[in-house]
């Protein structure tokens, strides 16, 4: 799989909108996205469950396995690791994920798609 990235950030939120350890959905150029920020960063992966199909992941219980941070899907409770995307759980399943960070107190995330 080859990702492309979009060269346009997009501000979402400011950084104290969000509550550490908890997820949140946000429209980000017609995507929806769940953004995450825990003790290792800000993270931005698909809002979409890939075994469900569902737009959930934002609503995930966020932790950590490994070291690893994860969040895992409310409906089946397969984790994610938040840096890559992957699945813990289900060889061969990932949710796309994208670049997010904090400039000037406000968080933006950038869109990765496959190419």
């Amino acid at each position: 799989m080859n990702l492309t990235t979009t060269l346009s950030w997009t501000a979402v939120c400011p950084l104290d909108r969000l509550e550490p350890g908890r997820g949140v959905a946000a429209l980000v150029d017609g995507a929806q996205i769940a953004l995450f920020r825990t003790a290792d960063g800000l993270f931005a992966i698909d809002n979409r469950d890939p075994v469900s199909g569902a737009y959930v992941l934002s609503r995930g219980i966020v932790g950590s396995r490994g070291g690893v941070p994860t969040v895992a899907s409310p409906l089946h409770k397969q984790a994610y690791d938040l840096r890559s995307g992957h699945c813990l759980d289900l060889p061969g399943v990932a949710v796309a994920r994208h670049d997010a960070r904090c400039r000037d107190g406000l968080v933006e995330v950038r869109l990765r798609q496959e190419a």
